[in-house]
């Protein structure tokens, strides 16, 4: 099977895999390389994908405009196409994410940078182009995953809340739905992390998160997903960064399937801290530039 990739530097390629992409990366262990980070993944369906964008378009994304990686890794997509450059996108747009065009994936889960939720009823009928989702014009979407009913729905936010719950909460709705609340947000704070973790990923996934400031070193925090519990639509979740004096805001937030990588502006890597089981911990210090974490 073709699955397609998109990297934290926004660019694409595809690679075969019998398994998920987070299951083979796995092999690749430790090794690492420049433009690695892959922030999301979609199986191909018909030779294609959909690439979701922060206004709620989709594109229909051919597997033939893409560069076919080795199945042995690390995988690198320093050459291939910025999804951006691919569609007729607003000022300010971006691709997101993106999604099976197979009528029978589950249906497709999509957070906002305001913290509405929307879970998307699967529909396909050959569009180049299709709204998946009413976004307000002063938010954006900010993650994107497909989502079963048993699976869980994860927003992490700038004041480090990380809110877990059921996707069943959220029932599936047509295309042109602008969705319902789905985090509750303090004041200043915003949605950077908007994902679903499969029911049976739990026990392994990992939640990753940068906290800074002006008068403070950032610090990276990796923990176990299973640590947060779940809790209901709508509420503000649990603390999931302790912050140290100084520091003002998480400024990267990211959970999934692990090895979680990170890297700079550049792609190049960055290197991570030891997991930590403190769930509200500090974090260790670290240096130099992060841009994105997957």
């Amino acid at each position: 099977m073709d699955w397609v990739l998109l990297s934290a530097a926004g660019r694409l390629a595809r690679v075969e895999t019998a398994e998920p992409v987070w299951r083979a990366r796995l092999r690749h262990g430790n090794a690492r390389a420049d433009h690695d980070v892959i922030t999301a993944a979609a199986p191909a369906s018909g030779g294609a994908v959909g690439a979701v964008t922060s206004r709620g378009a989709a594109y229909r994304l051919e597997l033939d405009d893409l560069p076919r990686l080795a199945p042995g890794g690390p995988w690198s997509l320093w050459d291939g196409p910025v999804a951006d450059d691919l569609f007729a996108l607003q000022g300010g747009e971006h691709v997101a994410g993106l999604m099976s065009l197979d009528p029978d994936a589950p249906p497709l889960a999509l957070g906002t940078r305001g913290g509405v939720v929307k879970r998307v009823v699967p529909e396909y009928k050959g569009w180049e182009t299709w709204e998946v989702m009413a976004v307000k014009e002063d938010d954006a979407i900010v993650g994107l995953a497909h989502a079963a009913d048993t699976a869980d729905l994860v927003f992490i936010t700038t004041d480090a809340q990380l809110l877990r719950l059921s996707a069943r909460e959220v029932r599936a709705q047509g295309r042109p739905a602008g969705g319902m609340a789905g985090v509750k947000l303090a004041d200043d704070a915003r949605v950077i992390c908007s994902t679903a973790i499969a029911r049976e990923d739990r026990d392994e996934a990992a939640v990753a998160t940068l906290a800074v400031g002006p008068d403070a070193a950032a610090t990276v925090k990796l923990t176990p997903f299973a640590d947060y519990p779940a809790k209901g639509r709508a509420t503000a979740g649990v603390r999931t960064q302790r912050f140290l004096k100084g520091q003002t805001r998480l400024a990267l937030a990211w959970a999934g399937l692990p090895p979680v990588r990170a890297c700079d502006s550049t792609g190049a890597p960055r290197n991570l801290p030891a997991a930590d089981d403190r769930r509200d911990g500090t974090g260790t210090k670290v240096y130099g530039p992060f841009f994105a974490f997957g």
